[in-house]
């Protein structure tokens, strides 16, 4: 029994007392009131004042009771006590108040079980036998007459035996009787806390197992409100799950009107056991868009249905590798082919520039025919240009793989930008870079040309002007989280038009270049360097915003050489 059990058992049995006490005071003062002399008043009434007096000490020693359990029968021992003292100035064994002692057994058997039930009522039968053995020796002379209760005329002592066997018999029932119930009220609050503290840890367990899940989790009842949403579920929304309960599942997470009516039609039924899902785009609270993938299906217990069960993941990423996956196959066809064709239209290329050359420079030639050669002469050398670019990204030439600085690049970039024609007035090129260095370990004229092209494209993309940033940065794994590693970052922002979100999957593709100069292979290029040396690159843009181009290259990375 917890200290807790106890003190409060000890509680109850003060307030029966006080109220068994305050009952016989009120019927005395009747009894005295109708019939005077009926009882010992004086004796009654000071019985009374000594069980308040006790039940007050009782009282201020309820914190110490659990440390001490002798207390426990101390008080037991003096309710038999004054149950017999009440016998005894009442008449002793023709007295009305014997049924009194049943009070202190049971109590005893509620704080003690069945030895304190036990107890008692051997001392109730001993300190009861007591008295009218001593009664009856009183009236026979043996013992002095006063020792005995006071009575008028005793019964025959065949009547006085058979009454206290009765007493005696009811008090011993009624100890083994209550004290038996007591221990079965025991032993089953015991087994009802382990069970309920097995349950609690099943509910925990289950909680823990729900809540490690990496998918979000959502139960609903038959409406659609959410009941449960598990850890991984806020963590994917950025809601808590106290915000979430009880509102339309369709609100929380802003299913497309066709999904809701999809998963009505196709789950609603009470019969329906397949499975739907689907992908969706969830705007999350501080605004950014990412893909979920979701599968909902009925939520099955043994008494029924019960509602219906949602799970659901982040597939922004898993969605990105797919598209990055698609791109790669077709940038490697498409670089097999570049392999293929440069030599069949480099060399005729070159043949038929010379030649046209040697013609110009012979030939008596018109205004109009001169710049008929010159024009053929510029298109030779821009067709002669985009096919170095698609041999450049096609076979990428990896040499001179050493340790610089990025820093350096960047800052001889800006310079390189601010002294060529892309710039244009209004054009301001800052370069953003640590006080520290910068390591990498690659091919620097790799590194120029990813640097080159992302800056070139964001120049010509401000029309009017604007601010071209290049930034440097080193990153480490702590900095960025546990599933990342140390990585060096490059960033290209500029001020730009912006890139409608339609397009950004498209703009890594050879020849998808959207301005009037270029060969449309810039990026393209970028993309594959990047990817050669196990980086990835990240594009953030809004249309009339501008556009940052973010490069993440890991720092312990080799490009291989061709």
């Amino acid at each position: 029994m917890t200290e807790t059990q106890l003190r409060r058992k000890l509680a109850w049995l003060i307030s029966f007392r006080v109220a068994i006490v305050t009952l016989l005071l009120g019927s005395a003062i009747l009894v005295q009131i109708n019939t005077p002399g009926a009882l010992p008043a004086d004796p009654f009434f000071n019985l009374i004042g000594l069980t308040y007096a006790l039940t007050i000490v009782y009282a201020q020693s309820l914190r110490f009771a659990h440390r001490h359990r002798w207390w426990i029968d101390v008080q037991l021992a003096c309710d038999a006590l004054i149950v017999s003292a009440f016998i005894y100035v009442t008449g002793g064994v023709t007295s009305y108040f014997s049924s009194l002692y049943f009070l202190p057994i049971i109590a005893a058997s509620m704080l003690q079980f069945r030895r304190g039930a036990l107890m008692v009522a051997v001392l109730s039968t001993l300190i009861y036998c007591g008295l009218v053995a001593m009664q009856y020796l009183g009236a026979s002379g043996l013992l002095p007459e006063s020792w005995g209760p006071s009575v008028v005329a005793l019964p025959p002592f065949k009547v006085a035996q058979y009454t206290v066997g009765i007493n005696v018999f009811g008090f011993l029932a009624v100890a083994v009787l209550s004290g038996s119930l007591a221990e079965s009220l025991r032993h089953a609050g015991a087994r009802l806390e382990l069970a309920s503290n097995e349950i609690a840890d099943l509910q925990a367990f289950n909680e823990h197992v729900i809540d490690s899940l990496i998918s979000g989790l959502a139960t609903t009842d038959f409406k659609g409100q959410i009941l449960t949403f598990n850890r991984a579920a806020c963590m994917i929304t950025r809601l808590s799950a106290e915000s979430v309960i009880g509102r339309p599942i369709g609100e929380v997470m802003g299913f497309p009107p066709e999904l809701t009516k999809s998963v009505e039609s196709q789950l609603g039924g009470a019969s329906s056991r397949q499975a739907y899902r689907a992908e969706f785009p969830y705007r999350m609270p501080e605004g950014q868009t990412i893909e979920i993938g979701l599968s909902a299906s009925p939520l099955d217990i043994p008494g029924g249905r019960a509602g219906l069960l949602f799970t659901f993941q982040d597939v922004t990423d898993v969605k990105k590798l797919e598209r990055d996956a698609r791109l790669r196959q077709r940038l490697a066809a498409v670089g097999e082919m570049a392999a293929g064709i440069a030599h069949e239209i480099r060399n005729p290329l070159a043949s038929m520039a010379g030649s046209i050359q040697i013609l110009r420079q012979e030939l008596p030639l018109s205004t109009e025919q001169a710049q008929l050669m010159d024009i053929v002469l510029r298109e030779s050398e821009r067709l002669n240009d985009t096919i170095r670019s698609f041999l450049a990204y096609a076979r990428p030439q990896r040499f001179h793989i050493a340790r610089l600085d990025i820093r350096r690049v960047l800052r001889d970039t800006a310079l390189l930008l601010r002294n060529s024609a892309e710039v244009k007035e209004g054009h301001l090129v800052e370069v953003d870079v640590p006080p520290t260095e910068v390591l990498f370990d690659a091919d620097e004229n790799q590194i120029r040309q990813i640097v080159w092209n992302l800056a070139t494209n964001g120049l010509r993309a401000m029309l009017n002007g604007g601010r071209l940033q290049l930034v440097a940065r080193a990153e480490s794994a702590s900095d960025v989280g546990p599933q990342r590693e140390d990585s060096v970052v490059l960033e290209v922002k500029d001020e730009g038009v912006g890139i409608p979100p339609e397009e950004l999957d498209g703009i890594f593709q050879p020849f998808h270049g959207s301005f009037s100069r270029g060969s449309g292979l810039g990026l393209a290029i970028v993309h594959r360097i990047v990817s050669d040396y196990g980086g990835e690159i990240l594009v953030s843009s809004a249309p009339g915003l501008g556009t940052t181009v973010t490069v993440r290259l890991p720092a312990r990375a080799l490009a291989a050489t061709a």
